[in-house]
C-alpha cells in the first residue's frame, strides 16, 4: 500500500500503527461475537491510524465534522449527526486503515460494534486493552 498523500508526521503514524487493532478509545464490551468500542474526539483532536478487518458499524452520538485519511490516501471530510450509522463489510483479506481528526467545534462521539464472526479473523488486542466502563470524565 502506497502512502503517497500523507505529510511526514502522518506517514510515520501510518507506518507505526497500520496494524493497530484498537478501533476506538475504550473497549466497552467483548463477547465471542462482538467488540463494542467508544470514542470521544474533542475539537482539534486526532485519533491515530488503526486497522479494520472485521465487519462493523458505527453510530454517531453527536453532531460534528471530521477529516480522515483512508489507506494512506488524500484527506476526506464528513459531517455527522446523532443517530447516523454506517455499516462496513470486508471480504477475506481486505481491510481499511484510517485515522480521524475532529475539524469541527463540537466533540465527536461514536460507538463502534465489530462483528468477530466476519470473513477475517479478529486482530489480537494489546494485553492492556480490556473491556471496562467509562469514567465520568469520558462520557
Amino acid at each position: 500500500m502506497t502512502v503517497w498523500a500523507l505529510p511526514e508526521p502522518l506517514k510515520t503514524d501510518f507506518e507505526k500503527n497500520s496494524f493497530n487493532p484498537c478501533v476506538g478509545q475504550v473497549l466497552l464490551s467483548e463477547t465471542d461475537n462482538t467488540r463494542v468500542w467508544y470514542m470521544r474526539i474533542a475539537p482539534g483532536e486526532r485519533v491515530g491510524f488503526h486497522r479494520h478487518v472485521l465487519d462493523y458499524f458505527w453510530t454517531s452520538l453527536s453532531t460534528g465534522k471530521a477529516q480522515q485519511h483512508v489507506n494512506g490516501g488524500a484527506p476526506t471530510v464528513a459531517e455527522y449527526a446523532p443517530g447516523q450509522t454506517k455499516h462496513l463489510t470486508f471480504e477475506k483479506g481486505h481491510f481499511m486503515v484510517h485515522d480521524l481528526e475532529n475539524i469541527g467545534d463540537t466533540d465527536l462521539v461514536f460507538v463502534t460494534v465489530e462483528h468477530k464472526n466476519s470473513a477475517n479473523a479478529p486482530l489480537p488486542l494489546p494485553p492492556d486493552v480490556k473491556p471496562r466502563g467509562l469514567s465520568v470524565h469520558e462520557v
